[in-house]
C-alpha cells in the first residue's frame, strides 16, 4: 500500500540510498547475500538467545540492506531479471528467518468467543498469507497470463504488502517489551489483514485479468 500509494516518495528516498550506498564498490547482490547473513544472525538471537531487542535490530539492519541492493542496481543501472529473481526469493527467506523465529519464544495467546488461541496459529496464519499467498497470488497471475501487463501487475492493491507487513511485526516486537501479549496481538492483526490482502489480490485479478 504504501509503495502504491506513495509511489514517487518512496522512489525518491530509494533513489538517495541508491546514490549514496553506490559509492561503495560492490555489486547489488553482495547487499543481498549481507540481508541474509543478518537475517540468519536475528534468527538465532530469537532461538537460541531468546532475545527480542537484539533480533529486532538484526532483521531491521536486513531489512534496510534488503533495500540498499535494489536502489543500488537502479542508481547504477545494472538491474536484471535475475537479480530480480533472487532478490523475491531472499524476500521470502528473510521473513521465513523472522516469523519462525517468533514461534520459539512462546509468546502468550488470548482468547476469542471463549476459545483460546495460541500465539503459534497466528504466526503460521502470518507466514502463510502474508508471506506466501499475497506473493503467490500476484506470481500466479503473470505466470498464468491472467494479466500480462507489467504496470498492471504493479499495481495491484494490498492493504498490508510486504513493507507495511514488516513494519507492523517490528512494532509487535518493541512492544513485547512492554507486555509480550502486544506482540501476539499486533501479529493477529496483521495476520488479518494478510488475508484481507490476499483477498484483494485474487478480486483484482477476477475483475482485471484476462477472462480467456
Amino acid at each position: 500500500m504504501l509503495k502504491t500509494k506513495f509511489h514517487d516518495y518512496t522512489d525518491k528516498i530509494s533513489r538517495k540510498i541508491g546514490y549514496i550506498f553506490s559509492k561503495i564498490t560492490l555489486p547489488p547482490n553482495a547487499w543481498t547475500f549481507f540481508s541474509v547473513i543478518l537475517a540468519i544472525a536475528g534468527f538465532i538471537s530469537l532461538v537460541h538467545y531468546k532475545d527480542m531487542l537484539m533480533g529486532f535490530i538484526f532483521f531491521f539492519i536486513s531489512g534496510f540492506f534488503d533495500a540498499v541492493d535494489g536502489a543500488v542496481a537502479r542508481v547504477t543501472k545494472s538491474v536484471t531479471k535475475m537479480g530480480g529473481y533472487l532478490d523475491g526469493i531472499i524476500d521470502r527467506i528473510v521473513e521465513a528467518f523472522l516469523l519462525i523465529g517468533l514461534l520459539f519464544l512462546d509468546l502468550p495467546g488470548f482468547f476469542i468467543f471463549g476459545n483460546f488461541i495460541p500465539s503459534y496459529f497466528w504466526i503460521t496464519l502470518l507466514l502463510f498469507f502474508g508471506s506466501a499467498l499475497t506473493s503467490y497470488s500476484r506470481a500466479y497471475a503473470s505466470q498464468k497470463r491472467v494479466i500480462v501487463s507489467e504496470r498492471v501487475l504493479d499495481w495491484m492493491p494490498g492493504i498490508l504488502e510486504r513493507t507495511e507487513r514488516l513494519i507492523f511485526i517490528g512494532v509487535g516486537m518493541l512492544l513485547y517489551y512492554g507486555n509480550p501479549i502486544f506482540t501476539t496481538y499486533v501479529i493477529a492483526l496483521a495476520s488479518i489483514l494478510s488475508i484481507i490482502t490476499f483477498l484483494q489480490r485474487v478480486y483484482f485479478v477476477i475483475k482485471y485479468g484476462v477472462k480467456k
